[in-house]
């Protein structure tokens, strides 16, 4: 079994930076409309866009959570489809990879 305290750490300051970012997304999309019509259009436009960052973070969210719920089991670095190691290198690049490059 491989040592990811690396990984793990470098997962977690992600982590923490994704979370603060949704944060911020989420106290924007509180914001009261404003009285003038076009105006609210506007700030519609603009929360429909928010929501979809909001969305690809908490996507991203959710697969950090499970690579370091994979790091605790140690099942990380094991490719699963295939079952042989991914190489430390794709991991570095691709810290939430669960497939080796051959299976990808």
């Amino acid at each position: 079994m491989s040592d990811y305290t690396d990984m793990a750490e470098q997962l977690r300051k992600r982590l923490d930076d994704l979370l603060e970012r949704t944060e911020v997304i989420e106290d924007d999309l509180r914001h009261p409309l404003d009285a003038d019509w076009s105006e609210q259009a506007v700030d519609l436009a603009d929360d429909e866009a928010l929501e979809g960052v909001d969305d690809v973070l908490r996507a991203e969210i959710q697969q950090i959570r499970l690579a370091l719920l994979r790091i605790e089991n140690g099942t990380y670095g094991t490719c699963s489809k295939c079952g042989n190691d991914i190489r430390r290198e794709r991991l570095k690049a691709r810290p939430i990879a669960t497939r080796c490059i051959d299976c990808a």
